[in-house]
């Protein structure tokens, strides 16, 4: 019979096998059948509540037993393989719960409790246990779906996962009283944290390093005396108070995210985090757009200020573009850096959780393995007459009830004295962090004397080095209080599991010292000898404990070793991809400036820099976002590696609980492989079908934030163009014309045929002549530039009608290639659509700034040739009033064109660009 219950399910089996010891036990003797149920009801009556509620329900819920794990999964196991045989257990076992959820009969009643010492466990005996652990996440899955834990498909499709709450964390110790099944998601959820506040500071950083350049510019131009004392204060001060408001709106709106679509304050869902973190990505790209329109205004308005020649100034802005490209690279160095410390701070927090679940279960083992030791023993005294059955039920009955009241005592001593620590490690913990945070202020203050540092090179060293300090000096606080926070804890368990065992230790010595001599009549020597007996099996049990707990811990830390390559994989892909974009768009503007032409070498030059600068911002913050999108792929897939982890840890332990196997059993391990390869491909693929749909999702958003770098650097490549416009405007003139004009003002001040109401009327006539040819050319360039944008549209809803076709037969061939395809070809496919898609609307954009600036250059050459023409007019007015013969001059090279010529002209010359740029890029 014992070897019956061994092999059978741990839930059908207890009704099944309470039945027929009853039946047995009362056919030993026959003639006290009617007595024994007469009196077995009556004894029933009393203790029924406390025996159901407290005895029988926590049992069933109890999953602590490695053999009966093995058990359970063996009959979940069949049911996965066979729908029919799962949906009719599946019934039975809800069926048989029911029953044995009603308080029918005391321990006497029931001897099946007993008779197997493996099965004799304890209520609450789960409480606080590690996600990686095969009890706590079996439990919990179980409130889902409590068909099958082996099945990780069905335990977690459903969509409750993406809606499940979990607690809101702000600190690592936190986690060490949370949930198990929550500590996975705190802790990821904790890395987002991290890397937004690694966000804030280097943003920090540069904002404070971008206003000591300012102002080492500025003190510069005012020792120079290029600007007074009270444009350089001005300066300063607005500067400072623009990005005050700046980091204000930020902050504010972040707030915002973080408190929008709450359910309250404690809770959080991966839907509501996977909203914030797109909306802290969309902010804070926003800002990035917001600091760089700020610094150029400050830039433009302190160059036009000052009394500096253009060179210089081009020079001015060469520099500060330089040593802004310089911060960039060092800020994005320590974010590669700290990006890593980050995620080995995970590594290291699931090692002390670890820890401490091995801890939180240690008391629940050593109360099951006594029990088992003292059934074994009880059983020992049954059979040689000593003990009838039902003393041996009370005694059990008994000790069952004590053990429960200690391990329940126990459990809720853990979790209030762990809350009550935390509480106060927490207060220590924020105590000292200020005290850092505000030296680490007091020291950011003394920048203030940066200014003094003659070579802004030292400077720019010597402060990126103090802010990386200042930050290695938090995380080491961090980390060590983290290190003290487990250890207290662990000591505070430790404490508690001693006194708890000490008690348990009185129970059992009782027992055998005082109770059963008085039971069974034997000698207090005889009953020594048990108890010595009693304790080696305990401690042979432990042992066995001891050994599955380290393959536990072998499983474990390959577990890790696994992640950790997932996470390089994934730093060498945003690594490649920066690469290839920063390549890409390098190309890009050194295509436009080669085509644009005209422009001077040191503006050229400038406008690049620009843009590496912008590019280096925008992919620096996109790869903290690629980071965070990794992370949630992890959440998403947590649950699912919990599950796979523990078929995995139960595939161990079956294999080291017996060398000799039967055929059976021989069977059920190789059903047992062959699922767990199964769940594994199951799982790897839709990580990687997760990972996908987050990465489609960054595309998207690089696309956004390009464009945003594109918009502004149109605004810096026009102010270049308006700046060599007038070069070459001023200087055409002074060159062609300067000498006639000189001479000719000499002969209208000395004519007498000038007079004062003949030069006004002409230069009247002059003025409202030049404001209908900006009246002219602003209606010409609204026409033309909707026209354009017009045709733009068209052209773009025609592209992507086409492309909408195109994707839709993709689709409708697409289920013939998931047949047909493995996981990382059809990856390899999504990804070369992606960057197929990504290049053709990147040349779109290219396309229509291209025909913008076409029509732009085009108006303005038309623009120029008119106020040319006026200014003719006016000096040919002029001298034929004064009677001064005019020189021979040469006709214009462009003439004034009609407005519709003029457009179809600039559309004819735009296809042709395209053409040209088409074949200049196919060729790269």
């Amino acid at each position: 019979m014992a070897s019956a219950a061994g092999e059978a399910p741990p839930g059908p089996c207890r009704g099944e096998i309470g039945l027929q010891v009853w039946v047995e036990s009362h056919q030993l003797v026959p003639g006290l059948l009617a007595p024994a149920v007469l009196l077995g009801a009556a004894l029933g009556a009393g203790a029924a509540f406390l025996l159901g509620f407290c005895v029988i329900r926590p049992l069933l819920r109890s999953k602590d037993d490695p053999q009966r794990l093995l058990e359970s999964f063996h009959s979940d196991l069949h049911g996965h393989l066979d729908e029919n045989v799962l949906s009719r257990r599946k019934k039975k076992r809800e069926t048989e719960m029911s029953e044995e959820e009603m308080p029918l009969a005391d321990g006497s009643s029931n001897p099946s409790l007993h008779e197997n010492p493996k099965q004799a466990v304890l209520p609450n005996q789960i409480i606080e246990t590690s996600t990686s652990s095969s009890l706590g996440s079996l439990t919990h899955a179980g409130k889902e779906d409590c068909s099958s834990s082996t099945t990780i498909h069905s335990a977690t499709s459903d969509d409750r996962f993406q809606d499940r709450t979990f607690q809101k964390v702000t600190c690592f110790p936190e986690i060490l009283t949370c949930e198990s099944f929550d500590v996975k998601l705190c802790l990821y959820s904790l890395l987002l944290k991290d890397l937004l506040l690694l966000d804030t500071e280097l943003r920090k950083e540069k904002q404070v390093v971008y206003m000591q350049v300012l102002k080492t510019y500025l003190y510069d131009f005012y020792l120079k005396k290029k600007i007074t004392e009270d444009l350089y204060q001005n300066i300063i001060l607005t500067e400072e108070t623009d990005l005050e408001e700046l980091q204000k709106q930020l902050t504010s709106r972040l707030l915002s995210t973080e408190m929008s679509g709450a359910r309250n304050s404690e809770y959080q869902t991966l839907e509501d985090l996977e909203r914030r973190e797109r909306e802290y990505s969309e902010h804070i790209i926003d800002n990035m757009e917001a600091f760089w329109k700020q610094a150029d205004k400050a830039e433009q308005f302190l160059l036009s200020q000052s009394n500096c020649s253009s060179a210089k100034r081009g020079k001015i802005m060469m520099n500060l573009t330089e040593k802004m490209i310089a911060v960039e690279g060092l800020l994005s160095q320590s974010q590669d850096l700290q990006t890593m410390d980050i995620q080995e701070k995970l590594f290291n927090w699931e090692l002390m959780v670890k820890t401490t679940d091995f801890l939180k279960t240690k008391i629940q083992v050593e109360s099951k393995c006594r029990l088992d030791a003292v059934a074994g023993i009880l059983d020992q005294l049954t059979m040689k007459s000593n003990l009838s059955l039902s003393q041996k039920e009370e005694l059990l009955t008994g000790l069952h009830k004590a053990f429960w009241e200690q391990v329940a005592h126990y459990n809720n001593e853990c979790v209030q004295q762990s809350k009550d620590l935390i509480v106060k490690l927490l207060a220590c913990r924020a105590r000292k962090i200020e005290e850092l945070k505000q030296a680490q202020k007091d020291e950011q203050g003394n920048l203030s004397e940066a200014r003094k540092i003659r070579h802004l090179d030292e400077f720019l060293k010597a402060c990126h080095e103090m802010f990386e300090k200042q930050r290695q000096a938090l995380h080491d606080l961090e980390e060590e209080d983290d290190c003290q926070s487990t250890e207290a804890i662990a000591e505070l368990h430790q404490e508690l599991c001693s006194g708890t065992s000490h008690a348990l230790d009185g129970l059992v010595q009782e027992l055998f010292l005082q109770i059963l001599p008085t039971k069974t009549g034997m000698s207090l020597r005889e009953c020594e000898l048990l108890k010595e007996e009693c304790l080696e099996n305990l401690i042979l049990q432990l042992e066995k404990w001891d050994s599955c707990r380290q393959k536990q811990w072998k499983l474990f830390q390959e577990q890790l070793q696994q992640e950790k390559q997932l996470w390089t994989k994934e730093y060498a892909l945003s690594a490649v991809m920066q690469k290839h974009l920063s390549e890409k768009y390098e190309k890009i503007i050194q295509g436009v400036l080669r085509r644009l032409g005209g422009l001077s070498e040191e503006s050229a030059e400038y406008i690049l820099r620009k843009h590496r600068l912008l590019l280096s911002a925008v992919l620096r913050r996109l790869a903290v976002r690629n980071v965070a999108m990794a992370i949630l792929t992890h959440m998403k897939m947590s649950q699912k590696k919990s599950l796979l982890q523990e078929l995995r840890e139960q595939h161990a332990l079956q294999q080291s609980s017996s060398h000799c196997q039967d055929e059976h059993h021989w069977q059920l391990q190789k059903a047992m492989e062959s699922h767990i390869l199964e769940e594994e491909e199951r799982l790897e693929e839709e990580t990687q079908q997760t990972h996908l749909d987050f990465h489609q999702q960054l595309v998207a958003e690089i696309q956004e934030a390009l464009q945003l770098v594109q918009q502004h650097m149109e605004q810096v490549i026009g102010r270049a163009l308006l700046q060599h416009a007038r070069q070459e405007a001023t200087k055409q003139s002074s060159e062609d014309g300067e000498d006639f004009k000189e001479r000719l003002i000499e002969a209208v001040v000395e004519s007498v045929y000038v007079t004062s109401n003949g030069v006004e009327r002409l230069v009247q006539s002059y003025y409202q002549q030049i404001e209908r040819i900006m009246d002219g050319h602003d209606n010409r360039k609204l026409q033309q530039l909707k026209s354009l944008q017009a045709e733009i549209t068209e052209r773009n809803r025609v592209r992507k009608k086409q492309e909408n076709e195109r994707i839709l037969k993709e689709k409708m061939n697409q289920g013939t290639l998931n047949m047909s395809s493995a996981v990382h070809q059809r990856m390899l496919l999504r990804q070369q659509k992606f960057l197929a898609q990504f290049d053709v609307q990147q040349q779109v954009r290219l396309d229509s700034v291209k025909q913008k600036i076409l029509v732009l250059h085009h108006l303005e050459a038309q623009l120029e040739n008119q106020l040319k023409q006026a200014e003719q007019d006016f000096i040919t007015e002029l001298a034929a009033l004064a009677r001064i013969p005019l020189p021979v001059r040469k006709q214009p090279l462009n003439g004034s064109l009609p407005s519709g010529k003029g457009q179809k002209t600039t559309r004819k010359n735009s296809h042709s660009w395209e053409k040209e740029d088409s074949g200049d890029i196919n060729g790269r």
